[in-house]
């Protein structure tokens, strides 16, 4: 198999910052950064890195969760990571990312926020009241590194210098 990627940790402060936006009355961020694990595969056969909880986290019904992965990936060019919530979430709670994919392109590893991953995700469940929990250290979301290819006329010669949607921000 060919290595083109590395998992590292945003520094404590960017992971500081983005959890308390999202988090804002949590007193142990520090405890939180220092137990957050870099994405594993599960099997040699595995395709996805499980990504895991840094807290514990609660989805409730129809409310969305933006988490804070702490987590940053140097990916070679001409590769993307592409995120989904893990398997067993979706299907037996329906839990799903908001922007249905998470794209994580190669040149956001520079961005402002040092590449930060943060995972969107919402439970569309069924019946009323309905919520999952997931426990610190447990798999939440997977990344599937995948290669893609460009056109022959592309032209692309912007810079990223943003997180989410910077590249069509004007």
């Amino acid at each position: 198999m060919q290595r083109i990627a590395e998992f590292e940790k945003v520094s404590f402060e960017q992971f500081e910052k983005d959890w308390l936006k999202c988090f804002p009355n949590t007193e142990n961020v520090k405890e939180i950064y220092d137990g957050i694990k870099l994405p594993l595969r599960a099997t040699t056969g595995s395709a996805g890195y499980d990504f895991f909880a840094p807290a514990d986290i609660t989805f409730d019904k129809d409310v969305s969760v933006l988490i804070p992965t702490g987590i940053r990936t140097k990916i070679s060019d001409g590769w993307v990571l592409s995120i989904f919530p893990r398997s067993g979430l979706g299907f037996k709670h329906r839990i799903g990312l908001d922007n249905t994919v998470g794209i994580i392109d190669a040149d956001y590893y520079n961005a402002v926020n040092e590449g930060h991953i943060m995972i969107k995700l919402s439970c569309t469940a069924h019946d009323e009241g309905h919520s999952v929990s997931v426990a610190a250290g447990d798999g939440f979301a997977q990344g599937i590194f995948t290669q893609f290819g460009i056109t022959f006329s592309d032209e692309a010669d912007g810079v990223r210098v943003g997180g989410f949607g910077s590249t069509t921000e004007k």
